[in-house]
């Protein structure tokens, strides 16, 4: 979706329309969730501190989130790919692909169909979709963004290898700050860069992300559209106003945290094995403290006198903490991979 928790906002409040618009807090420890294009234009973006972008923009008007607002909306969206396919993959409330190779409207165009599909979002919702349409989801991705908002863009097996030798290697999806940085270290710049290296000094640079790196360079990617994707993973988080270096402060903090995290764990069907703890520190020096249990764990009950030994093993003799954070993980759920023919990505 284009710009989706702004647009939402947008379209519900008249006056929010054609100004620059963040979703967040505007207060010193805020960031920005999403913006809009018109808020984009002054180098706004999601995950920009909420300072650095007022700064940008003195006109910025920030707005609270409602999630169960962009949660309604995201299932009133699936509901519409429903009419198509069964195999629908939701990347996240805003995101999914879709594989149309048979569709409920016995229709062989991909492209039609994902022309169709924004229509009708933008008749039911009043909102607008980008949409990439390729043969499998790499380059479905890579088009969905292509050209937005309202974006449209297709990309044929006979393009392919040569559209992905040109793109820059930020372009990528997976590749992040980061990894980017290292691969500008290693003289890859683009698609063709990656290209002309082999698989087996991918593997040693990037780790396992090398071999899919590798195919990726060549507009290939195996995998499948997964329609019941596990759950890998749920976790919390939260910045403070003001740094605090207060133990029993910061454990009912992080009680207060791991409660949601398995209240959401209920809602998702999910019980992992490992619990983690994520500590930032006013220098911005981040670490992170894990603990593996035996069995899947249930309830907060079953793991806090553990996560309250974890918490008093962190340091907070040398500097106060900015952001603290708690996730489970590792549900051990088997992972499958199949050739996909046909995906769009909104």
């Amino acid at each position: 979706m284009d710009a989706f928790y702004a647009s939402v906002e947008q379209r519900d409040n008249e006056a929010l329309r054609g100004k620059p618009v963040a979703v967040g807090f505007p207060e010193a420890r805020g960031v920005v969730s999403a913006a809009s294009y018109e808020a984009r234009t002054f180098g706004i973006r999601s995950a920009m501190p909420s300072l650095t972008a007022r700064h940008k923009c003195p006109e910025l008007i920030f707005v609270p989130p409602r999630f169960d607002v962009y949660h309604e909306v995201s299932m009133q969206i699936r509901e519409i790919f429903m009419e198509y396919t069964d195999l629908v993959e939701p990347l996240s409330l805003d995101e999914a692909f879709l594989d149309v190779t048979v569709n409920r409207r016995q229709n062989p165009s991909a492209s039609l169909l994902a022309k169709e599909i924004q229509q009708k979002i933008n008749a039911q919702t009043r909102l607008t979709a980008s949409a990439g349409v390729s043969f499998n989801k790499f380059l479905a991705k890579i088009a969905s963004d292509y050209c937005k908002p309202r974006g449209f863009f297709v990309i044929t097996p006979e393009e392919a290898e040569k559209f992905v030798e040109g793109l820059k290697i930020e372009q990528f999806f997976g590749v992040g700050k980061v990894t980017a940085r290292k691969m500008h270290e290693n003289r890859i710049y683009t698609g063709y860069d990656l290209k002309q290296r082999s698989e087996a000094e991918l593997v040693r640079l990037f780790g396992k992300a090398g071999h899919l790196l590798y195919l990726n360079a060549r507009g290939i990617d195996h995998r499948a559209v997964e329609p019941n994707r596990a759950v890998k993973s749920v976790s919390a988080e939260t910045t403070f106003l003001k740094d605090k270096n207060n133990r029993m402060h910061l454990t009912v903090e992080l009680y207060h945290l791991a409660n949601e995290v398995f209240e959401r764990m209920k809602e998702e069907d999910f019980q992992g094995k490992t619990v983690t703890i994520k500590v930032k520190y006013a220098d911005f020096r981040t670490i992170t403290r894990s603990r593996t249990f035996p069995r899947r764990l249930v309830q907060l009950q079953d793991c806090w006198p553990v996560v309250r030994e974890m918490m008093k093993q962190v340091d907070l003799s040398a500097r106060p903490v900015r952001l603290l954070g708690f996730g489970v993980s590792n549900a051990d759920a088997g992972e499958t991979e199949k050739y996909v023919q046909l995906e769009l990505g909104f």
